[in-house]
């Protein structure tokens, strides 16, 4: 078990099957010492816990967590070609969907569920910049949708 699953463990996280993709696509992909993901859905076990618009079938606080889930399917989907997350060297970017209601404006707070899911498993390699968007629906009608390019130490 590499070290980055070491503290997944002790903050009592299990990192996930890499997910099936829902269409023509692969889960993440390298190019040159960079892995970019596909857009990961909060997916448990192949089944969304909560489906919905934040700011009405689902809470802020619900959502955040929704995008933590979805940043832990994203590093498995990192981890499928990388092979070892210990070759992390940094996150460089997260983008964060939020399927919203039409006055919610919350988007930044529920996506810091992937970001600070990240800064607690990769210390200063977590940090990153991001970007925050507000959508009307996403795929299986998921509340949160995460990607992220990472680069690799090697």
């Amino acid at each position: 078990m590499s070290a980055v699953e070491d503290k997944l463990a002790e903050l009592g996280l299990e990192l996930p099957e890499t997910a099936t993709p829902a269409g023509a696509y692969v889960p993440a992909l390298q190019t040159g010492r960079y892995i970019y993901t596909a857009g990961q859905v909060p997916l448990v076990k192949g089944t969304l816990p909560m489906t919905g618009k934040v700011g009405a079938e689902v809470t802020p606080e619900e959502a955040k967590d929704l995008a933590r889930t979805a940043a832990l399917n994203a590093l498995a989907a990192v981890k499928s070609v990388a092979g070892d997350l210990d070759r992390i060297a940094r996150v460089v970017k997260v983008t964060g969907f939020v399927a919203s209601a039409p006055d919610f404006t919350g988007q930044p707070g529920v996506i810091n569920g992937a970001s600070e899911l990240l800064g607690e498993v990769l210390g200063a390699a977590g940090t990153h910049a991001r970007s925050a968007v507000g959508v009307a629906v996403l795929p299986l009608d998921a509340p949160v949708e995460v990607e992220m390019q990472v680069e690799l130490a090697d």
